[in-house]
């Protein structure tokens, strides 16, 4: 993953699908392509590389039976994106560009039914994080083994993955600094700031 626009570090590819966990989930090579939006949580080794991808879908989703037949899929994030305009530059020859971060992972997916309860447990955890307090699937009562018996869990094994975080760094200083205080505070500003740490102090 080598290039000009790579997070700095591994762990930042999965705090991107912690902050936007929602993924197109595309497959069905050999026929008809296929795609649905899911939460997903992504799942890492010691050293922060992402192996594998965990979410449900619904027992009545028809891409299941293309996944039967062909486990492969690509699954796709979006993170914080949008328009950088001349509009707040000094420079008005500076052509308007995309800012965006983008990860793409090549994936086979294996359902596993068994872990049903730990994949909804768990991303019910990871959404709730930080509410007071968190709800939890117990107050469901009896109601939550009912409809977690229409879902399947499933588990994306990565077998590539591209990461392209496109965000200022390669413009000059003071382009960087005026562009940061044009997009004031946004998630994109945000993810700007901490993919540059040597501009903090600009804008």
């Amino acid at each position: 993953m080598a290039g000009r626009y790579q997070p700095l570090h591994p762990q930042d590819i999965a705090q991107l699908i912690r902050d936007h966990p929602l993924a197109f989930v595309v497959s069905g090579w050999s026929g008809s392509p296929t795609a649905t939006s899911l939460p997903l949580l992504a799942e890492t080794d010691t050293d922060g590389h992402i192996v594998s991808l965990l979410g449900h879908f619904a027992r009545a989703n028809p891409q299941l039976r293309s996944l039967k037949q062909d486990p492969r899929a690509l699954i796709l994030f979006q993170g914080p994106q949008g328009y950088i305009s001349p509009e707040g530059l000094s420079n008005r020859d500076w052509a308007p560009t995309w800012n965006y971060a983008t990860l793409q992972f090549e994936t086979e997916i294996m359902l596993v039914p068994e872990a049903n309860d730990d994949a909804l447990v768990r991303l019910i955890a990871t959404m709730e994080e930080g509410r007071d307090p968190p709800w939890t699937q117990a107050e469901m009562g009896a109601r939550y083994e009912k409809l977690a018996r229409h879902v399947v869990a499933f588990r994306a094994t990565v077998r590539s993955a591209r990461a392209i975080f496109k965000l200022g760094q390669d413009e000059r200083r003071e382009t960087f600094g005026e562009i940061m205080n044009w997009l004031e505070d946004s998630p994109l500003r945000q993810l700007m700031a901490v993919q540059n740490p040597d501009a903090h102090d600009v804008g």
